[in-house]
C-alpha cells in the first residue's frame, strides 16, 4: 500500500473512531506497527494529527465549545438536574457523563456523600473540593474543546469500574427513541459508561426531544429512565414509554 493511501486511511479512522493505539491502526492497514509509527511521526510533523501514547487521535476538534453550549436552555437543564439528583440515595456510586447536564447535576451533589466517576473535566472543577464526595477520573486523551477526556485509555479505565447509576448526555432523542450524538469520538467512551452500570439515566432537556446526532449510542432498550422538562415532544415521550422507558419531568 503506498503511503498516500495509508495516511487517508489512518486519518480517516481518528476521524471516525477517536483516538486509536497504534496496534488497531496497524491490523486495519495490513501492515507492522513499526510503519505505522512511522506514518504517525511524519502527519504529526505536518500538523494533520496528535500523537498521543501508544497511538495518535485526529488534529481537527470543530466541536462547539463547552462553555458556548453552557449557556443554552439553562432553566430547563438545571430543572433536569434538580430532579435526576432525587434518584440518587447518600452512599451511591455515579457515572456522570460530559455534557453541560451532567455538569449541573454535578452541582446538586456537592453536599452528598457519595462516589462520583466521570469523564468529565468540568465535573471534575465543580467537585474537586466537594470533601464528602469520593471523586475518580477517568484517564484518556483531552478533548480540550468540550472538557472531556475521549479514547481507547478511557475506555479501558471504565472496564475496570462498576456504578450503580450513570447519567449519560445525548445530542438528541430520535422520534423513534434511539439516542444519538454528533461527536463520534464520545460514543465508545458512553457506550463502555451503559456497560458499566446497573442503571442508565439518559439526561435529556425538552430541546433534545426529538433531536438528531450522527452516531448511534444506543436504543432505547438500553434505557432505564430518561429525565427531560413537562414541555418535551410528546410523540418521542409516547415512543419511550412504550418501549417500556420511564419518563420524569423536572
Amino acid at each position: 500500500m503506498l503511503p498516500q493511501r495509508r495516511h487517508e486511511l489512518i486519518l480517516r479512522t481518528l476521524r471516525a473512531e477517536g483516538p486509536a493505539p497504534v496496534s488497531v491502526l496497524a491490523e486495519r492497514l495490513g501492515v507492522s506497527q513499526a510503519t505505522v509509527r512511522r506514518d504517525l511521526v511524519q502527519l504529526d510533523r505536518e500538523g494533520r494529527l496528535t500523537r498521543v501514547y501508544g497511538g495518535a487521535m485526529s488534529a481537527a476538534d470543530n466541536d462547539e465549545p463547552f462553555a458556548q453550549v453552557a449557556e443554552v436552555r439553562v432553566d430547563d437543564k438545571d430543572a433536569v438536574a434538580r430532579r435526576a439528583a432525587e434518584l440518587i440515595a447518600d452512599g451511591d456510586t455515579v457515572l456522570l457523563d460530559i455534557g453541560t447536564t451532567a455538569h449541573r447535576l454535578a452541582r446538586q451533589l456537592r453536599d452528598r456523600s457519595l462516589t462520583v466517576i466521570t469523564s468529565s473535566l468540568a465535573v471534575y472543577e465543580e467537585l474537586k473540593d466537594a470533601e464528602d464526595v469520593q471523586l475518580v477520573l477517568l484517564g484518556g486523551v483531552v478533548r480540550r474543546s468540550y472538557h472531556s477526556m475521549v479514547g481507547f485509555l478511557t475506555e479501558d479505565a471504565l472496564r475496570q469500574v462498576h456504578a450503580d447509576t450513570v447519567f449519560l448526555g445525548t445530542s438528541g432523542i430520535r422520534r423513534d427513541g434511539q439516542v444519538m450524538d454528533t461527536t463520534v469520538v464520545e460514543v465508545p467512551v458512553k457506550r463502555a459508561m451503559v456497560a458499566a452500570s446497573d442503571r442508565v439515566v439518559l439526561l435529556a432537556d425538552a430541546g433534545k426531544f426529538p433531536g438528531t446526532g450522527l452516531a448511534k449510542v444506543c436504543g432505547p432498550d438500553a434505557l432505564d429512565l430518561v429525565v427531560t422538562n413537562e414541555n418535551a415532544d410528546a410523540a418521542t415521550r409516547a415512543a419511550l414509554a412504550e418501549a417500556g422507558v420511564e419518563v420524569l419531568c423536572g
